[in-house]
């Protein structure tokens, strides 16, 4: 334990402002097995980085943080590890296979060496899921679990900071972003001043417990009481029990008297362009029909928009409310949480061209990820035989009834007067 808390407090303080100690952690931020906060120039008092660290088997203690600069950096110490304080040595680093980049690390002491990482290998780190690094012709493995969600409280720490000051510090985990889509309304309050709204969406049990997973942007701005409502059955009020705005994801509770005859199973192994995918969900509750509707398509692509390897594209059509609705593979097993479409309208205007078929879900990868965060039990399953395994979509769907559920709550908004 003492490795961790000295390395945080000096290892990257060091790379910021020299021989100078730092004190802290101001402020927690917690993710996983990632934990660290804000930290200031013990010289000066001011200000100089929020970072996070997490120990692994092979004796390293990574960490990550970024600077009052909004600098990245990266940090490796070992009690093992025999520096000349001051040389500067490469780092090769490789993130889930991809191509090789180079870091120029500088020993701060026998133990510790820290790199400053150009903005697109720190990209690299926030979506991969393993990283190997390379030093001194000598190999060193990291599993990178919730580097997303710990990017995003670093980056939330460094801002709040700098905005509040130290004195202010909290939890920097828990994140009040922008999300990433709009939530889904139902009605539009009349121009001037503020009015009632109703935001609806899809979620989808994946404990016996009622844990329940759903889009964070759907309960995002959510006043007074979540509803969550199975298919003809009554309603219930749900909790918040954590969120991930950079995800989208959200985790809610069933009360603890309601039992749940089935809940949804993740599928173990990565899907693959082409895979056939079905979407269950509430578009446009109260204007269409009030029970879920059934969509059909492929994996169109295991990226997002500009490459964003933690969301598939799909082609199964989705409409305002499908947010936050499981999207299964043709064995009846989770393959993503279905979370927005293309914005179609701003595509022709740039284009010339609508585009068609064109959506979104998140993977598995981060939806374990948060669900590992957030200590909820859930089961995976390998997919089934080819052929054998294969279910038809009413099955599929039959199957989900008993634990997709329509989200839906009460909010307000401030309506633009000159509409």
């Amino acid at each position: 334990m003492w490795l961790k808390s000295f390395v945080v407090a000096s290892l990257l303080q060091a790379s910021v402002v020299g021989a100078a100690h730092a004190a802290g952690p101001f402020g927690t931020i917690h993710v996983g097995n990632w934990n660290g906060g804000a930290y200031s120039n013990d010289s000066t008092g001011a200000f100089s980085h929020c970072a996070a660290s997490t120990p692994y088997a092979n004796g390293v203690t990574l960490l990550v943080g970024q600077d009052a600069n909004n600098s990245w950096l990266l940090g490796f110490a070992n009690p093992a590890f025999r520096f000349k304080k001051g040389e500067n040595l490469a780092i090769d680093v490789t993130f889930d296979g991809q191509a090789e980049a180079r870091l120029f690390g500088t020993a701060l002491s026998e133990v510790m060496v820290s790199a400053i990482l150009p903005t697109s290998v720190a990209r690299a780190l926030q979506k991969a899921s393993l990283m190997v690094a390379v030093a001194r012709g000598t190999p060193f493995q990291f599993s990178l679990t919730s580097t997303a969600p710990l990017v995003a409280a670093v980056t939330n720490c460094v801002t709040r900071v700098k905005a509040d000051g130290l004195d202010k510090a909290g939890d920097f985990t828990k994140i009040a972003a922008k999300p990433q889509a709009a939530p889904d309304k139902q009605a539009s309050p009349p121009a001037g001043g503020k009015a009632a709204r109703t935001n609806s969406g899809t979620g989808f049990v994946v404990s016996a417990s009622g844990h329940i997973v759903t889009n964070n942007h759907v309960i995002n701005g959510c006043v007074g009481d979540i509803k969550g409502n199975l298919p003809g059955e009554a309603t219930m009020v749900l909790r918040v029990v954590s969120n991930d705005a950079n995800n989208d994801l959200a985790l809610l509770q069933a009360p603890s008297t309601t039992t749940f005859r089935d809940f949804a199973r993740i599928r173990d192994r990565s899907i693959r362009s082409g895979d056939s995918v079905v979407a269950i969900g509430f578009p446009y509750h109260g204007m269409l029909t009030s029970d879920f509707t059934v969509t059909t398509g492929i994996v169109s692509s295991l990226s997002g928009m500009r490459n964003d390897s933690r969301f598939l594209q799909i082609s199964a059509p989705v409409q305002p409310g499908n947010s936050g609705g499981p999207l299964f593979d043709t064995t009846g097993q989770i393959v993503g949480v279905v979370t927005g479409k293309v914005d179609a309208l701003r595509i022709a205007v740039a284009t010339g061209n609508i585009p068609e078929n064109i959506n979104f879900a998140i993977k598995t990868g981060a939806l374990r990820d948060f669900l590992d965060n957030s200590v909820v039990p859930y089961q995976t399953a390998e997919p089934k035989g080819e052929i054998k395994g294969e279910l038809k979509t009413t099955d599929i769907a039959g199957n989900a009834r008993p634990y997709t559920m329509l989200i839906s709550c009460n909010g307000t908004e401030q309506a633009d007067a000159k509409r």
